[in-house]
């Protein structure tokens, strides 16, 4: 019998520790969750959703967290659309949204770019690039091989038949995947207003290039010289674009020799 009550006893000290336990759980948890800023999920349910990284956070919902707490800028996440960015910033009291820009490509050699050698491995940009570099003359060609378009989360890169990627300025949402994974960093943002944009990444002599390229720039400065806004700058052998002062005149595209700016 007294087996039986300390049996009982036992069960029942148990008992009264879960059940004191499992209450303190539901305070704390309820404390906790009144302490989460409601602005949180709302600004989360109007972030892109895409969680591909570019703002440097490892997700939307801690992107979102980070917003609501002033520990990151509106502007970190590219991959937003502005509307929405507008909604986030009186959500809120403010916060600079930031130009919406799209990636490009500033590569047109493609099959124009003299090959080094046969390659016959994995078909990738990042395997191709640890044999001599890759297998393009030019050391900042496009290798061709896809890596870009693999990692592209919104299927906005493409190889055309040219051999070098192309991004569909319609489908991008500039989230910046593309940039971190491409293993000649020949990728950028640029504002998804502008008209134009250098597609070439080569700062060699003219001579030196067109030994590796037909569409390499070869710094002859035509486009700066003809552009009537004064957009276009030479630097280190090849243009560079002013876009607040570009008009979008196209006449640098109809004037390069080279074809190597093209219309955005």
């Amino acid at each position: 019998m007294d087996t039986l009550v300390q049996i009982l006893l036992a069960g029942g000290i148990m008992l009264a520790i879960a059940v004191v336990f499992g209450v303190i759980l539901v305070i704390c948890s309820n404390a906790f969750a009144a302490q989460r800023d409601e602005r949180v999920e709302k600004v989360e349910n109007l972030l892109a959703k895409s969680n591909c990284g570019g703002c440097g956070k490892a997700g939307c919902a801690q992107f979102a967290e980070a917003l609501v707490k002033g520990e990151a800028k509106l502007s970190d996440c590219r991959a937003t659309p502005t509307a929405n960015k507008e909604k986030i910033a009186e959500i809120l009291g403010g916060g600079e949204i930031g130009e919406e820009t799209v990636a490009v490509v500033h590569c047109n050699g493609g099959h124009a770019c003299y090959n080094k050698y046969d390659y016959q491995g994995y078909g990738d940009c990042a395997s191709c690039e640890l044999i001599a570099g890759g297998i393009k003359a030019c050391p900042v060609g496009c290798i061709g091989k896809k890596t870009c378009a693999g990692v592209c989360p919104y299927g906005a890169i493409t190889v055309k038949d040219g051999g070098y990627a192309v991004v569909d300025k319609e489908k991008c949402t500039s989230c910046g995947v593309c940039i971190a994974d491409c293993p000649k960093k020949i990728i950028s943002r640029i504002p998804k207003s502008a008209k134009v944009f250098i597609a070439c990444s080569n700062h060699g002599k003219g001579k030196d290039v067109m030994e590796l390229c037909r569409h390499g720039c070869i710094g002859c400065g035509i486009c700066a010289k003809n552009c009537p806004q004064g957009a276009i700058e030479m630097k280190n052998g090849l243009p560079e674009i002013d876009y607040s002062k570009c008009i979008g005149c196209l006449i640098c595209v109809e004037k390069c020799p080279r074809k190597c700016i093209k219309e955005h």
